[in-house]
């Protein structure tokens, strides 16, 4: 139910946790299944009955968080799952440290994309996720994403049915990094989809112990990118207050 309101509607969605992930962010929250790779390993065949088994729960989307180490994998699992039924949207929720042609193999599969823009400065990349070049491969993947699917689009209770969410990350003491994303989201043809700015960051994992990102958010910091975003006329989308809301 923590989704953005058009993913998790009233009903939630059908979350599916890959265990990996492209990127090794020392503050990841999820790290016990993104870098220690705790999980339940299943068959395709399995992982299909538990698509269609979230379809039958009530969930609006299939939500596969992480999933690109596991392409070929989920692929064959959605084909089993739709000569069964499964027929509500297939969402892809990932870092954005995403290889473009590998996105481009998934155009007709998958409905609605969540792709993060963590970073522009290949330095805080270096630093906090383990690559140098996360900007060089994010923003085509996210380009193609958008040649996918484009703007969201809802169904009349305004749950998601196809489109693009962008979603960024605001790093305690690089508020900088966070205005040059949004200068990069104002000046892009996807400028009128869906942006997400989160709030939520805390030094979870290894960020305890690294330096300039073992603490919260500061409420003055976290005005300053909103108030920016709101000046580059990024008006569609949320805002996630400091409180979680």
């Amino acid at each position: 139910m923590g989704e953005e309101p058009p993913i998790t509607g009233s009903c939630g969605s059908g979350t599916i946790f890959f265990s990996g992930c492209t990127l090794k962010c020392v503050f990841c929250q999820n790290y016990p299944i993104s870098h220690l790779f705790n999980g339940t390993v299943y068959t395709i065949e399995q992982l299909a009955r538990i698509m269609l088994n979230l379809q039958k729960r009530g969930a609006h989307n299939i939500n596969l968080v992480s999933p690109t180490p596991y392409l070929y994998h989920f692929v064959a699992a959605l084909d089993i799952a739709a000569q069964n039924g499964l027929n509500i949207p297939i969402a892809y929720n990932t870092s954005g440290y995403e290889r473009p042609e590998i996105i481009r193999l998934l155009d007709g599969l998958i409905d609605i994309y969540m792709p993060d823009i963590k970073y522009v400065d290949e330095n805080l990349p270096r630093r906090f996720s383990g690559v140098s070049d996360y900007f060089q491969f994010d923003y085509p993947a996210v380009m193609e994403m958008f040649d996918q699917v484009g703007e969201l689009q809802t169904d009349p209770n305004g749950v998601a049915q196809r489109g693009l969410i962008i979603r960024h990350l605001i790093l305690p003491g690089e508020i900088e990094n966070s205005k040059a994303v949004l200068k990069i989201i104002a000046d892009s043809p996807f400028k009128t989809c869906h942006l997400s700015l989160m709030s939520q960051y805390f030094p979870a994992y290894k960020a305890a112990d690294t330096t300039g990102i073992n603490r919260r958010l500061t409420e003055a910091e976290y005005e300053e990118v909103k108030d920016f975003a709101l000046r580059l006329g990024l008006e569609t989308g949320w805002f996630q207050d400091l409180d979680g809301s």
